[in-house]
């Protein structure tokens, strides 16, 4: 489903020359979710950016089903961060003065569907997500735990065949954090998704079919694969 072939990446940061990815190759399969581990700054969400076509590598390949992102044009690339990738972030994003229902249409309004079929498509994904009984609320009304809840039900909206996670969990107390891990552990097995989750939380690695880890650029093995996956084969 993904496909990073010799991918490099660099930037400055002040004065300082940053190789975010040195000839990095990784395959994420559909159904699999890989969890990349590294120190802040190693590089991690520089590879989610790139796996979104939002960054483009300085060399190397970035493959979608086959498909090249870092050569599609601009108009390519959004139809394919609109159609086929669904992003999860740390810090939430939502609108404060939006219900979570209205929130969760965000990408479903963007690709030009109505209002009323938007709420009608996304109500189901709040009900999946645990959070259906509080879509009319705002994002100050709810939790941590379940504004993040709605921040996956955003990035499912558009039924993509890739999620990326940039610490979904960071901000989130443990018990929180494994709620939602297991929701997306849940959805990328039931739904065929490849996930590339990049984390600090251990706790990924009960849920994660991989783990690997950057760092100064590189990837290698994290630790090996669980044994089994029942904590997150099903929901919360």
């Amino acid at each position: 489903m993904l496909e990073l072939r010799d991918v490099v990446k660099s930037y400055v940061a002040g004065d300082e020359h940053v190789r975010a990815a040195a000839g990095i190759s990784l395959v994420v399969e559909a159904g699999e979710l890989v969890a990349l581990y590294g120190p802040s700054g190693s590089g991690k969400t520089t590879l989610l950016l790139l796996a979104a076509g939002i960054l483009r590598p300085d060399s190397g390949h970035v493959l979608f089903d086959g498909r090249d992102v870092a050569t599609m044009a601009d108009r390519e690339t959004a139809a394919y961060r609109m159609r086929d990738v669904g992003i999860v972030f740390q810090a939430f994003h939502l609108i404060p003065g939006a219900s979570a229902l209205d929130n969760a249409t965000v990408k479903l309004l963007g690709r030009g569907t109505t209002r009323r079929d938007a709420r009608r498509r996304a109500q189901p994904l709040l009900d999946r997500v645990g959070i259906g009984a509080k879509a009319a609320r705002h994002p100050a009304k709810l939790s941590a735990g379940e504004r993040q809840r709605v921040a996956v039900a955003r990035a499912l909206a558009n039924e993509p065949r890739l999620l990326l996670a940039d610490e979904p969990t960071g901000n989130l107390d443990s018990e929180s954090g494994r709620v939602v891990l297991s929701l997306l552990a849940e959805i990328c097995h039931s739904r065929g998704l490849a996930v590339l989750l990049a984390t600090h939380d251990p706790a990924a690695l009960d849920f994660a079919d991989r783990a690997l880890q950057l760092r100064d650029g590189r990837l290698t093995e994290h630790d090996a694969p669980p044994e089994s996956r029942p904590v997150g084969s099903e929901m919360p």
